[in-house]
């Protein structure tokens, strides 16, 4: 087993798929992450807490530098995904909420909406947990996500993660008007 002190594990920023660059996020980034979320916000809406708040591109970038200082630090994994082939941000992705005594990680997901529909969540969610059991030797690897998450959950589900349950009023709503159900999902095995 990896040491328990998980500022010392070393592992790869970056991973590659079939179509996929996914990497830690980087100074510079906040502009492409903007631009997407601007140009999802509808669909990212009913179920991104964040998207709530009010966006700015500096926000944007500042976002994207926390995020890269809690990678190094191992408080939080996000990981940027890019088309191989362009160079284009099409979302973000990572492990979250870890428990670095049990293994446990969440993976969260979003896509910028033009990139819908062919497959890229769940291309990158597989690597992500295969990064997962593979580099950080992980016992557990869960997805929450709203019951009429439609998407979420088929991501969830064409990755063999099990439902485990819906977890009755754990939740506000993305926009914090009333309490909502959690779909459980996790895989404890590659």
């Amino acid at each position: 087993m990896l040491l328990l002190n998980p500022i010392l594990i070393d592992f790869p920023q970056e991973i590659y798929t079939e179509r996929l660059h996914i990497r830690i996020p980087l100074p510079g980034d906040g502009e492409a992450l903007y631009q997407a979320i601007q140009s999802s916000f509808d669909e990212l809406k009913p179920w991104l807490p964040f998207v709530h708040h009010e966006q700015s591109l500096e926000g944007a970038e500042a976002n994207v530098r926390e995020a890269y200082a809690k990678f190094i630090t191992r408080e939080d994994l996000r990981l940027h995904l890019f088309k191989k082939d362009t160079g284009e941000f099409i979302g973000s992705s990572g492990l979250h909420r870890m428990d670095w005594k049990v293994r446990k990680f969440e993976i969260g997901y979003w896509l910028d909406t033009k990139f819908s529909g062919y497959g890229y969540m769940t291309e990158a969610v597989k690597a992500i947990i295969d990064f997962a059991f593979d580099h950080l030797e992980a016992n557990r690897v869960e997805i929450k996500c709203d019951p009429d998450n439609k998407r979420s959950r088929a991501i969830a589900e064409k990755l063999h993660f099990t439902l485990e349950g819906i977890i009755r009023n754990d939740q506000l709503s993305a926009d914090g008007s009333q309490i909502r159900d959690t779909c459980m999902y996790a895989r404890i095995d590659k």
